[in-house]
């Protein structure tokens, strides 16, 4: 039996997993979590073999997450299932120790595939994504600017992109004003970026802007 921790700041979206879970053989829902902070103490308090994430939770950012798990239990397989379905994201969740990256528009058979996947030690990646892993890999490849940024300053620029301001940043990240505004100064210079009208341009020609932009 695999026992899955689901997290997802979304109780309908909860309730929606378990459902799916529920009538895949060989599957166990152990707990849920709403935040990062429920996710921290289940892990620390609880033993199960995967972790089903939502990238975009109140609180710590999901990367940010992703290693504190990690940390905390290396064996601990963790799979993402986000709404966003730029590459970008895929790349650094697997980079900072996710197993499987999934969006949350894919068929509960993928979903249940993924999990049975990632238990069994095997990555639940696509195509794509495993070759921009292995591009990064290989010495001598030129990054793009925004892979330089870390975890924070990603999520800063993508909820920048959105159209979200600093104090609206600060409030859904629960960071001060005055940190977000750093973020967004560094994140700006290394870009090469002057203002926010560039910013949008950056995104969409890197296709890093979403559907929502």
């Amino acid at each position: 039996m695999i026992r899955l921790v689901i997290a997802d700041d979304h109780a309908i979206v909860r309730e929606g997993l378990k459902r799916i879970v529920a009538e895949a053989p060989g599957l166990q829902v152990e707990a849920e979590a709403a935040d990062g902070n429920e996710v921290m103490k289940l892990v620390r308090e609880r033993n199960f073999d995967v972790l089903v994430l939502d990238l975009s939770m109140p609180g710590r950012s999901g990367m940010e997450l992703i290693k504190l798990v990690k940390s905390e239990k290396p064996k601990l397989r963790i799979l993402i299932l986000s709404m966003h379905q730029e590459m970008q994201y895929a790349v650094r969740a697997i980079k900072s120790g996710a197993s499987g990256y999934l969006t949350k528009e894919s068929a509960p058979a993928q979903l249940v595939q993924a999990i049975h996947k990632i238990a069994s030690g095997g990555a639940y990646i696509s195509a794509e994504v495993a070759e921009q892993l292995a591009l990064g890999a290989m010495p001598g490849g030129a990054a793009a600017a925004h892979e330089s940024l870390s975890d924070r300053e990603f999520e800063v620029f993508r909820q920048l992109v959105a159209g979200s301001s600093v104090t609206e940043i600060a409030a859904h990240l629960k960071l001060s004003v005055k940190t977000v505004s750093t973020h967004k100064a560094n994140l700006m210079a290394k870009l090469g970026i002057a203002n926010p009208s560039d910013l949008v341009r950056y995104a969409i020609r890197h296709g890093l802007a979403g559907e929502d932009v």
